[in-house]
């Protein structure tokens, strides 16, 4: 596992660092989040040993579980799935970052119930870009005030946008939909808001999305494997 993992790892960073040069960009400012989301610890363990240390998880008993039996390892959790009100406390007491906050009552109870003794919860607010039917998400119609109401929420750090965008057929059109998903970045950081990430981009769309400004993106099968 350790080999199979260790070799997946390097060709999804060079597949990165290509993306990047293809767009001008140096491949430090995109950074790789394995997504180990169904994935026992020892998979995970096999990827920190490769280098890798930032992990999404989309289930959040399953994540917590996981982060308790890996916490000798110096690693960052960041939670990239819908979490309903019951869960609030399981994320703000386990995870590092969360990308899916969709709605105010969700960051309010995040802040609220994460310990005084660990930093700020680190957000992204996750917009439906594209409206597609079946994808959580803020509109961006009403991205603006959420990302106001959530940067002023003390236990949370806002750093930046999630997106999850409907399938495309062709390169241009995976690079327009990023594209709107940067410009809503560009126009909350205008109105002063100091973000720094914009989660976007899995394994079918990552050069569209690093060419379009992406500067994180979520991988799971091409590291781990096929679930």
């Amino acid at each position: 596992m350790n080999a199979f993992i260790a070799e997946n790892l390097a060709q999804v960073h060079a597949h990165i660092e290509a993306a990047c040069q293809a767009a001008g960009r140096p491949a430090s400012s995109v950074q790789l989040l394995a997504v180990s989301k169904t994935w026992g610890p020892d998979a995970v363990r096999a990827a920190h040993t490769a280098g890798q240390t930032a992990f999404g998880e989309n289930y959040i008993q399953e994540a917590v579980d996981k982060i308790d039996a890996l916490r000798d390892l110096p690693l960052v959790w960041h939670c990239i799935g819908p979490i309903q009100s019951n869960k609030t406390r399981l994320v703000a007491e386990h995870f590092d970052w969360v990308h899916s906050i969709d709605r105010f009552k969700i960051a309010q109870r995040l802040s609220e119930q994460r310990p005084d003794h660990l930093p700020p919860l680190q957000v992204c607010i996750q917009v439906n870009v594209d409206g597609g039917a079946n994808k959580s998400g803020v509109s961006p119609q009403e991205l603006p005030a959420l990302a106001q109401a959530v940067a002023a929420l003390p236990r949370l750090q806002l750093r930046g946008l999630m997106t999850i965008p409907e399938p495309a057929e062709t390169e241009a059109q995976m690079r327009a939909v990023h594209r709107e998903a940067k410009d809503l970045f560009d126009s909350l950081r205008a109105r002063g808001l100091p973000l720094d990430t914009l989660s976007m981009g899995m394994s079918a769309d990552m050069s569209a999305a690093i060419a379009e400004g992406s500067t994180m993106v979520r991988v799971g099968t091409a590291i781990f494997g096929q679930r």
